[in-house]
C-alpha cells in the first residue's frame, strides 16, 4: 500500500502534467482573430504560442468590434484572417488597423475562397496594407500558399484538412517571427 504522502504527491503532479504542453510555446504576445479556416487551425496555432479567437461563419464587421473590446489586452501581434464568408470593405479593414492600436503589428491574412469574392477581398487587403506606414500592416499570402497545395483543403476548396491546419499555422507563424 502506498504511503499517503506519496499519494498526495502524485495528485499533485497531475496538474503539472496536464499543463506542461501548454506551458511549452511561448503566449500572449500573438492574437489570432478569424472565421472557420482559422478554427480549423486553433491546435495548430495555440502551440505556436498564438491565442486564437475563431469561430464559424465569422464575418469581416466583426473585426474592429472584436479589436476594441480586448482594448489594453491585445499583444503587439494580432493577426487577422477575415473576408472568407463574404465581403471584406476597405474602410473595414482599415477600422480593423486603427482598432489594434498604433503599437501593436497587424498581420492581414488573404483568403483562399472559391467565390466571387475572394479576389476582390484579397485586393482590399493590399490595399488596406499600403494605407499605413511600412511595417504597421503586413500581409500574409494564404491564398498563394494554398493555390499551391491544393491537399491542404478539403473538396470545398475552403477548409483545411490537418496537414492544410499545420500549413496555415506554420505560414502565420513564419510570417510573424520575420516581421518581429
Amino acid at each position: 500500500m502506498r504511503s499517503a504522502a506519496a499519494v498526495t504527491a502524485a495528485l499533485l503532479a497531475i496538474p503539472l502534467l496536464l499543463t506542461a504542453p501548454a506551458q511549452a510555446a511561448p503566449t500572449g504576445d500573438r492574437l489570432a482573430i478569424g472565421d472557420s479556416v482559422m478554427l480549423g487551425a486553433a491546435p495548430q496555432l495555440s502551440s505556436r504560442g498564438f491565442r486564437v479567437d475563431a469561430t464559424e461563419s465569422r464575418q469581416s464587421y466583426s473585426g474592429p468590434a472584436l479589436l476594441r473590446a480586448k482594448g489594453a489586452r491585445l499583444p503587439g501581434a494580432v493577426v487577422v484572417h477575415l473576408g472568407t464568408n463574404g465581403s471584406f470593405p476597405l474602410d473595414v479593414c482599415r477600422r480593423i488597423v486603427r482598432s489594434a492600436g498604433p503599437d501593436r503589428q497587424v498581420f492581414l491574412v488573404t483568403v483562399h475562397v472559391p467565390r466571387s469574392w475572394q479576389d476582390a477581398n484579397n485586393a482590399v487587403i493590399a490595399r488596406c496594407d499600403r494605407s499605413f506606414a511600412p511595417g504597421r500592416v503586413t500581409v500574409i499570402d494564404w491564398n498563394a500558399a494554398a493555390s499551391r497545395n491544393r491537399s491542404w483543403l478539403y473538396s470545398d476548396g475552403i477548409h483545411l484538412t490537418p496537414s492544410g491546419a499545420r500549413g496555415f499555422a506554420r505560414l502565420i507563424d513564419r510570417a510573424v517571427d520575420a516581421s518581429r
